[in-house]
């Protein structure tokens, strides 16, 4: 199966969060426009999986083209479980859920209506009770993501793809960000913020 395809599929960027969890995701769909739900998946590992499932919320925020790309290091490869992600990050807190505002498009406020069982993940539809936009920049796509900013998908998310390595290449054992030639000693990730001594020769 070639499923290098699935990234031809249109995806956007998006971080997900609760009162004290978040984490990105690029499957977010609006599934009714009359009292808005939307579907939202996340992989069961995550600790965010379970926190929404306590808190009965969630947020979702719309990354964008400027977002600082630290955003999505910080809250795509590392857990809420050991960190405080929104420690170095502006948030406001709505509905006792901590919502990024300034540094994404805009945000849905939504209420959990169902949880539907996809093996290793989640879908969550949410119903949306608060909306705002905030501004009017490009949204970041999945393709955008991958072709300009060269991020990577972390192992839990549902486009992740094992990819082939090149001799003299060394792999971040965190976000999979590929280094050709030996790693210099102060050398941090510039997908995931890592420093060297998590770069191994493959």
């Amino acid at each position: 199966m070639d499923k290098s395809i699935f990234r031809d599929v249109s995806y956007g960027m998006y971080v997900v969060t609760t009162q004290n969890a978040g984490c990105i995701i690029n499957t977010m769909t609006q599934i009714t426009s009359e009292n808005p739900i939307i579907s939202i998946s996340l992989n069961k590992n995550n600790y965010t999986n379970e926190q929404i499932k306590k808190e009965k919320k969630f947020a979702v925020s719309i990354i964008s083209e400027k977002t600082n790309p630290n955003l999505i290091s910080v809250f795509g490869f590392s857990s809420s479980k050991e960190n405080n992600k929104f420690e170095n990050f502006e948030y406001e807190e709505i509905n006792n859920i901590k919502v990024l505002k300034k540094q994404t498009i805009g945000y849905l406020i939504c209420e959990v209506v169902d949880i539907i069982d996809c093996e290793t993940h989640d879908i969550f539809l949410g119903r949306v009770i608060d909306a705002k936009k905030e501004n009017d920049n490009i949204p970041m796509t999945y393709k955008y993501y991958h072709e300009v900013v060269k991020g990577k998908a972390p192992k839990n998310a549902p486009t992740y793809i094992e990819e082939k390595v090149e001799d003299d290449v060394y792999v971040c054992d965190v976000c999979g960000y590929q280094h050709k030639g030996e790693v210099p000693e102060g050398f941090i990730c510039p997908i995931c913020g890592v420093d060297h001594t998590h770069f191994k020769k493959k």
